[in-house]
């Protein structure tokens, strides 16, 4: 099976170290069950089932997280990737992938010097004033060093590891190959959807390795902030920034996890955490591009109590209509209206249809007592981050997932408030959201809204009516050719019907060979010419294929078990 999906010897290597990382941390059913013992048997290689002590005694999250993090860069990426989707994980799980630090061991400058060369188009030296070669950080994906310009300015170099794009590409070709075997084979995981978690996360990744990607992005959510000066994004520097290489303000500021350094300069808690809650807020909910990944790692705090955000290789994107999708959806939380929260709450379910694990009327009821226990209390006791966990929760039971941008949004919303409680205990996420939420609803009703979307509708409907004879000479021209054809695919039915097809072909293979076998046994009865060894050549060659049958239908049926 496995064997198959590589396709390309230039992956087995890769593959060889995934089995035995996953084996090493105690999945070596997992790497059966996909096949990759199988291949990796064929292609000659030794795997060890052997799980040590230590890592056999931890949690499956906790082997999970240490297995990524061994796997190396793009798997620790696809962790971070999934620690977003609190729809599918449930808090253990979401907790220790969270955990997860892009980290890893800095490459000496003189590799990184020839390709910052070519980025530059002449030495470091001669670009910079200054520059010191011992790295700020190194991440899995790139290292970050401090220059100085020819002005007097301080800056950033975020440069991209020497030949890192070749081994991200290996990594996403087979997880991607595996995906679609978890889908065909592993019905249980269907809820996870394995195959479009590895296309968004390959979409995501390719980004992330695209630094140029990175700065317009900054310069968008830069832009949107031009008249508020308590929000600060490095500026990008863009005569020496391109795909590999991203050159930005350097930020003097405390670090977000340094509350300590905070109350020694004297800057104020309340104030820095209603900064940052705005600042998010008004990224996700007013203009529909926001920072996805808002963790005290990524955020400054600077004197005058501003803030700094850096880092925007993970960014979400939410259109106006689901943007006042979000804000309906809180409202409805807030003023005790179930009806409205569950009518989204299905509208936002990936796939046409429910699932069949789904009851419509045992998804109303829940989300009635969920939003019956907060009708009267006041924002500030409510804790929105709680109120949307506890809201996803019932999503994983109901077995319902949502689309990519609102996972992220969740995600988002959940690390702002955890940050904000940090900062202050007393810290009001909810209130700080209301006016939000309301400037949102009252924007998709204004008649400016109204307008543009009835415009949009009128151009649409005027396109189909343009197009319509055309559509309809193009259907008649086909009945009339006997070229029209109505397909009709039940996936069920046709799984059930490649099984069928499996077994007759077993049975065929087992007819045969009783056949041969009964044949065999009436030829060997017969004397006269053509003997060997005592028996007839043609009982012989009969006895040899009847073995040869019962063989292969043993390792087929043992291959069905299996998979």
């Amino acid at each position: 099976m496995f064997w198959q999906a590589v396709g390309a010897a230039r992956d087995l290597s890769r593959a060889q170290d995934i089995a035995g990382v996953l084996i090493r941390y105690g999945f070596g059913d997992l790497v059966r069950r996909l096949g990759m013992a199988d291949a990796l048997g064929k292609a000659g290689k030794v795997l060890h089932w052997q799980v040590p002590d230590e890592l056999a005694r931890l949690e499956p999250p906790a082997r999970a997280r240490r297995a990524l993090e061994d796997l190396g860069p793009t798997f620790v990426k696809l962790g971070q990737i999934l620690a977003t989707r609190v729809d599918l994980f449930t808090p253990e799980w979401i907790d220790e992938l969270s955990k997860l630090q892009d980290a890893a061991p800095a490459v000496p400058f003189e590799a990184v010097r020839a390709q910052l060369t070519e980025d530059l188009g002449e030495a470091p030296e001669a670009a910079f004033a200054a520059l010191n070669t011992q790295p700020l950080a190194a991440a899995s994906l790139a290292q970050v060093y401090r220059a100085t310009l020819h002005d007097g300015r301080e800056v950033v170099l975020k440069v991209r590891r020497p030949g890192i794009r070749p081994t991200v590409e290996a990594d996403l070709r087979l997880l991607t190959r595996l995906a679609e075997i978890i889908d065909a084979d592993m019905p249980e995981l269907h809820r996870y959807h394995p195959q479009a978690v590895v296309r968004e996360f390959a979409v995501s990744l390719r980004r992330e390795l695209d630094f140029a990607a990175e700065g317009r992005s900054a310069e968008r959510i830069r832009a949107h902030f031009a008249d508020h000066e308590d929000i600060v994004i490095p500026a990008i520097h863009w005569q020496w920034s391109g795909e590999r290489l991203n050159v930005q303000d350097y930020i003097a500021g405390i670090p977000g996890r340094n509350l300590g350094a905070v109350d020694a300069t004297g800057l104020d808690r309340k104030q820095l955490a209603r900064c940052g809650a705005d600042a998010v807020l008004k990224m996700t909910l007013e203009d529909g591009f926001f920072h996805a990944d808002p963790h005290p790692g990524n955020v400054f705090y600077l004197p005058g109590n501003r803030i700094a955000f850096i880092d925007f290789g993970m960014v979400g994107r939410l259109s106006e209509a689901r943007r006042y999708e979000v804000a309906t959806l809180m409202h409805g939380l807030v003023s005790g209206d179930s009806e409205t929260v569950a009518a989204i709450l299905l509208d936002w379910r990936e796939g046409e249809d429910l699932g069949a694990d789904t009851d419509p009327a045992r998804l109303h009821n829940e989300i009635d007592a969920f939003v019956d226990q907060y009708k009267g209390v006041p924002l500030k006791r409510l804790s929105l981050s709680g109120m949307l966990a506890d809201l996803v929760a019932i999503l994983r039971d109901n077995r319902l997932t949502l689309p990519a941008d609102l996972a992220l949004l969740i995600k988002a919303f959940i690390s702002l408030e955890g940050m904000g409680r940090q900062l202050d205990p007393d810290f009001d996420m909810a209130g700080e959201a209301a006016p939000y939420l309301e400037r949102t609803m009252i924007a998709h009703q204004s008649p400016a809204a109204l307008a543009r979307r009835g415009w949009r509708a009128a151009r649409g409907a005027a396109d189909l009516i343009a197009g319509l004879p055309q559509d309809l000479s193009a259907l008649l021209r086909a009945a009339k050719r006997g070229k029209l054809r109505v397909e009709v695919e039940v996936l069920p039915l046709k799984h059930f019907g490649d099984r069928i097809d499996r077994a007759v072909s077993r049975l065929t293979v087992g007819i045969v060979t009783a056949a041969l076998i009964i044949g065999t046994s009436i030829v060997m009865t017969v004397a006269g010419e053509g003997l060997l060894a005592g028996l007839s050549t043609y009982a012989l060659l009969g006895f040899l294929g009847a073995v040869v049958g019962g063989v292969w239908l043993l390792l087929s049926i043992r291959r069905s078990n299996k998979e």
